[in-house]
Order: C-alpha cells, then sequence, then structure tokens
C-alpha cells in the first residue's frame, strides 16, 4: 500500500510540477532544476570530486572508504534536453553509499544544441576512459534513470556493435527506451501518470533526434538486438505513460536470452526514486538497486 508520505508527494507534484510542453523555455528549465537540486543535501558521507574526462565536466561521488570500489557510470535523466550532475547528485549519492560503489556522473551533451547521438558518444568516452584508467569492465555498473536509462541501453548496444568489453551489469528506472510511441501504457497510463502528457512527446523526441528514424536502435533501443546484453534491473512505476517500455524490454531481453529483474512498483510514477529522504518506496528501491549491484559486480 502506498505510504502516506507518497500521497503527499504526489499530490505536490500534480499541483506543482510544470509539464514539459512544445513551448517549454529549456534554457529557463535547466537553470531552475539546476538551482532547485543544489539546495539538496548528498547522502551523508559521501564525497564530491568534480573531474574533467577529455571534454566531459563529470562529478565523482565517493562514499566513505570506496576511494577503490568497483563503479558506477550514472547516465542522468532529462528527455535529453535537461538536467546535470547538480540535478542528480542527491539520488545517486544514495545508490553509491547504500551500494557501497563510486559513482561517475557525467553532464554529456544535450540538445537541441548537441542533438543524436552526440549523447551517446560522451557516454561510450566517457566508459572506454574508465577502462583505460584501469577499471575492469566487470567491476562497473551502468545506469540511468528516464533518457537516462534509454541512453545507458544505447550506449550498451553501441559498446556491444564495437566489440567493447562490457560492464557487469545495468540498472535502469523509468527508462525511456521507445521514442517511436508504440507502448499501450502511453493510452491505458495518460490519466495517472502525474508528470507527462503523451501529446507533448512529439516535439521532444523532435528536439533530440530531429529527422531521425525513430526506431533506430541508438534512439529507441528497444528495437535493438539484445542479445549479449549483462544483467540488468528494472525498476518503473504502474501509474507512469513509459510502463510499457519496461515490460516490453524485459519481454524481449528475456527472449534474447538474457538476465533482466523487472519491478513494476504499485501506485509509483516516473522516477520516484528521485524523492529519496521524502518517501519510504524511494529507499526500498534504492535498496534493491543496491542488492542487485552488489550480486553482481560488488
Amino acid at each position: 500500500m502506498i505510504s502516506l508520505r507518497a500521497r503527499f508527494v504526489r499530490f505536490m507534484s500534480n499541483q506543482y510540477f510544470k509539464r514539459i510542453t512544445p513551448d517549454t523555455d529549456v534554457a529557463e528549465l535547466r537553470k531552475s532544476w539546476d538551482e532547485i537540486a543544489s539546495k539538496l543535501k548528498p547522502a551523508s558521507g559521501v564525497r564530491r570530486r568534480e573531474a574533467i574526462v577529455d571534454h566531459i565536466h563529470c562529478e565523482w561521488l565517493v562514499p566513505e572508504k570506496c576511494d577503490e570500489a568497483p563503479a558506477i557510470l550514472y547516465l542522468h535523466g532529462g528527455i535529453y534536453l535537461v538536467g546535470s550532475a547538480t540535478t542528480h547528485r542527491r539520488l545517486v549519492s544514495y545508490v553509491a553509499k547504500t551500494a557501497g560503489m563510486r559513482a561517475l556522473i557525467p553532464n554529456y551533451r544535450l540538445a537541441p544544441e548537441h542533438p543524436f547521438p552526440a549523447a551517446i558518444e560522451d557516454a561510450k568516452l566517457i566508459y572506454r576512459k574508465m577502462l583505460e584508467q584501469g577499471i575492469a569492465s566487470e567491476k562497473i555498473a551502468i545506469g540511468g534513470d528516464s533518457a537516462g536509462g534509454g541512453l545507458t541501453m544505447a550506449t550498451l548496444l553501441a559498446l556491444k556493435d564495437e566489440g567493447v568489453p562490457l560492464p557487469g551489469a545495468a540498472f535502469l528506472m523509468s527508462p525511456w527506451l521507445d521514442l517511436a510511441a508504440q507502448g499501450e501504457s502511453l493510452v491505458t497510463r495518460k490519466d495517472q501518470d502525474p508528470w507527462f502528457d503523451p501529446d507533448n512527446m512529439s516535439e521532444m523526441v523532435r528536439r533530440y533526434c530531429g529527422n531521425e528514424d525513430r526506431k533506430n536502435p541508438l534512439v529507441s533501443p528497444l528495437y535493438g538486438e539484445l542479445s549479449g546484453l549483462p544483467p540488468m534491473l528494472v525498476q518503473v512505476g504502474d501509474h507512469e505513460i513509459l510502463l510499457s517500455d519496461s515490460t516490453r524490454l524485459s519481454d524481449r531481453v528475456s527472449a534474447a536470452g538474457g538476465k533482466v529483474t523487472l519491478q513494476v512498483w504499485p501506485d509509483m510514477w516516473h522516477v520516484f526514486q528521485y524523492f529519496v529522504g521524502q518517501m519510504p518506496e524511494s529507499m526500498r528501491a534504492i535498496e534493491d538497486i543496491s542488492d542487485f549491484l552488489n550480486k553482481h559486480v560488488g
């Protein structure tokens, strides 16, 4: 049963969350989200360290005694248009601390200034640099939320095609995997989703990938060849329009012989884990991520 705290957070989301529309000023949205998120404290005992990897500004989040621990490459969400290490610092710090791992968040290039495939190129570069720095592939987990979950899958497909050793595990939170918008939950969850209106999604897709084929596997990883991928955990809320992206991914990975654990959280919405510290469901989900990571890369 959904907690009272979660009910309150959902109510506030319904009342105050600004739905992204075709008229949204992306620059203003980036600025306001960064300003709000900068006031959120990371998990206690987690040290923050800025880094520049090639041309990409990144942020390491390192819990106590985890300087040489296995590493998380975390790709933040934000419909490929917004988001940063700042906006996701708190969430990722809790994942890192709970799992006993260090985490790297790159500020990959964003659309519309840097459209597809810039984000994928940046994610691949960062992963290769981690390998070059001596972190074994089996001691790396890659993960992300929303568009960052889609970017995680696209990066895995691209690395696999290039013959690069893949990370030991992947985890996805409410991943956006089908930019062709073929999922039934766009209809069945439209009135339940407190954040997103499916009628506005096509413009966001256009800003990211222009006239690119929406079923290009690097745009919509759901349509890729999904064999040979590392074990993955997928968490999704039952009340979000992207539910079908996760359920179809799970079916297709399983059909391709892969190992996937799908968690559909009742009454939850898009990236509910973001509200860690404000509702118990978020912490329980992060604990499940921690258990999964420790099993496969810890």
